[in-house]
């Protein structure tokens, strides 16, 4: 009898263990490291059963932050496709990959277009203990040229249609269609710029958006480069930014989405200036990701406050 119990027992933890490890779904699944990358795949697999997106940033934390998960880990091995920035804030990812005992298949947006080198601006507080000789890096913030979001769709449109041919026009027309809308709202950025006295946006914050203002042929002060882990400018930077903004008379100082603002304000109230929130896109709160905010809603967003800030 006590052999028969040990061996219900037995069985019993063996099935709990295999049900823990059971997927419930049969879908194939995408994992994308930030908002970007999730909204690109999102707008491709529109709502077909095929695949399901999982975003490995949480809406409102910053990607500077980001610490894996053990979870998270697990995601990107048992992924189908993997879709990422492929920059220097996400090494961990690129280790995890390495790791592991399998070949993945990942796409990374900065090597689907052409890169820029991350430059210091004139008054821009540098990282502590940066050396100026050191060897450049590249700006990770690809996806924030309206142009570049197009060619980065296109290929994610043609990579999911690797995995599901049945669906592959779907697709590739969910692709087309969104690549369309991006397009309407870059157009309606250069109308902007084009009927604009200002060319200059002068931002108290990071400044994650240079392929952005390159595309427009825009120029620009910040207190940051735009992956800088630094909040608190140094006296001397502040002080060159609110002279800045009080010699060009600008109405208002930027700042971007999830800062505390803190540079902004402080400008403002010297200034008298206004303060606009412009959307870089590396992430959106959480109340916007669960209202389905997408990245064509952010660029329209940017829209109206480059009106304001281009006075």
């Amino acid at each position: 009898m006590p052999k028969l119990i040990k061996l219900i027992l037995t069985c019993c933890l063996c099935i709990m263990i295999t049900g823990c490890g059971v997927t419930h779904s049969n879908k194939r699944t995408i994992v994308t490291t930030s908002f970007p990358c999730y909204d690109f795949v999102r707008a491709v697999i529109g709502d077909t059963d095929t695949f399901e997106v999982k975003m490995l940033l949480k809406p409102g934390q910053d990607m500077h932050d980001y610490d894996p998960t053990p979870h998270d880990q697990i995601a990107l091995t048992e992924s189908d496709l993997i879709v990422c920035v492929g920059g220097e804030s996400e090494s961990w990812m690129e280790d995890t990959i390495d790791g592991l005992k399998k070949d993945v298949n990942v796409m990374r947006m900065m090597e689907l277009v052409t890169l820029k080198e991350e430059e210091l601006k004139e008054g821009m507080e540098a990282e502590k203990g940066e050396v100026e000789e050191a060897e450049a890096e590249y700006d990770e913030h690809v996806w924030t040229s309206l142009k570049n979001a197009v060619t980065i769709i296109d290929a994610i449109s043609h990579e999911i249609a690797t995995l599901d041919d049945d669906h592959k026009d779907d697709y590739l027309n969910n692709a087309h269609a969104y690549c369309d809308e991006i397009k309407t709202i870059d157009h309606s950025i250069q109308t902007i710029v084009a009927h604009s006295n200002r060319k200059t946006l002068y931002f108290g914050d990071r400044f994650p958006l240079r392929y952005f203002v390159d595309d427009y042929g825009l120029d620009y002060y910040a207190a940051f480069p735009g992956c800088s882990e630094q909040t608190e400018p140094s006296a001397k930077t502040l002080s060159q930014l609110i002279e800045r903004v009080r010699q060009d008379q600008v109405k208002m100082v930027l700042t971007i989405e999830l800062s505390n603002g803190a540079v902004a304000k402080t400008i403002a109230e010297e200034t008298g200036c206004t303060i606009g929130t412009f959307q870089s896109g590396h992430n959106i709160a959480l109340n916007d990701f669960n209202a389905g905010k997408t990245y064509v809603d952010l660029m329209k967003d940017n829209a109206e406050v480059l009106k304001e800030a281009l006075q």
